[in-house]
């Protein structure tokens, strides 16, 4: 008797295990690449309309040369799933009240001294290594074709290896800043680590290093980006993004008619 009850628990347990094993795998397998790079979209960008400051350091071996301070104001456009943003220069003096307007795939640059707004494009050089695309919030999962291209252990802006998962993004319409992006997301959190940004030639122009997570409207997130020219890594500029926090921001804002009268402070 005690050996056919053994029998029928073990014939249980086999089967308890063959129906659990496809809920096990489901749990333990990694999202898929796109939903990947929606988490990492998560880590990076409130789910609000809010503001942060900007600052904007040019390296040459080291050296700081040159340096510039915006305010950005980025809320989600919900017909599109893109940011819509404002830019506005603080410092120096002498870019002070400038403005820079994206909505879509179209980015105007705008000048109170000659009242004039004029396209840009969003690859145009801002300071040093950093362009007008990387300054604004975009959503990356809404522009790219994500691929995984399997898993990296990493070393980080801090030389701390990493677990990451490497993927592929290749540009899926117009209003994507580059027509390539490689991405290392860290396994578990999605926090981006690394990038490496190209053109649509297929050229690598920079590599970018995502640090310093902090807490920033409710959730983890980096608040200093590392550019690295990929021709001449002496050259560097860091962005470093403070006080974060909810804003008030009319859709009439995002309007070029509208830009100068556009009243944002400081």
């Amino acid at each position: 008797m005690d050996k056919l009850i053994t029998l029928a628990l073990a014939c249980i347990l086999s089967l308890l295990v063959a129906a659990l094993r496809p809920l096990i795998a489901h749990a333990d397998a990694p999202l898929s690449a796109q939903d990947m790079i929606a988490a990492a979209d998560k880590a990076r960008n409130p789910n609000v309309p809010f503001r942060l400051t900007n600052t904007l350091t040019e390296y040459r071996n080291g050296q700081a040369i040159d340096k510039s301070v915006v305010v950005v104001f980025a809320k989600l456009d919900p017909s599109s799933g893109q940011f819509r943003n404002i830019v506005r220069f603080v410092d120096p003096p002498r870019d002070e009240g400038k403005l820079v307007l994206m909505d879509g795939t179209k980015m105007w640059f705008y000048d109170p001294a000659s009242k004039a707004s004029v396209p840009i494009s969003p690859q145009q050089r801002l300071i040093g290594q950093a362009s007008d695309g990387d300054v604004v919030t975009v959503n990356f999962a809404r522009d790219y074709t994500a691929k995984l291209d399997g898993e990296e252990k990493l070393l980080d802006a801090d030389h701390k290896e990493r677990d990451c998962w490497h993927l592929d993004l290749a540009a899926a319409n117009g209003d994507a800043v580059y027509s390539r992006m490689e991405l290392w997301l860290e396994k578990g959190t999605y926090f981006a680590v690394k990038s490496k940004h190209y053109s649509d030639s297929g050229r690598l122009l920079k590599i970018a290093y995502y640090h310093k997570m902090a807490d920033a409207l409710g959730a983890q997130r980096p608040q200093e980006t590392i550019i690295i020219d990929a021709v001449d890594a002496k050259l560097v500029t860091t962005m470093d993004a403070a006080d974060w926090r909810p804003a008030e921001i009319a859709d009439s804002w995002y309007q070029r008619d509208y830009l100068p009268r556009l009243q944002l402070g400081k």
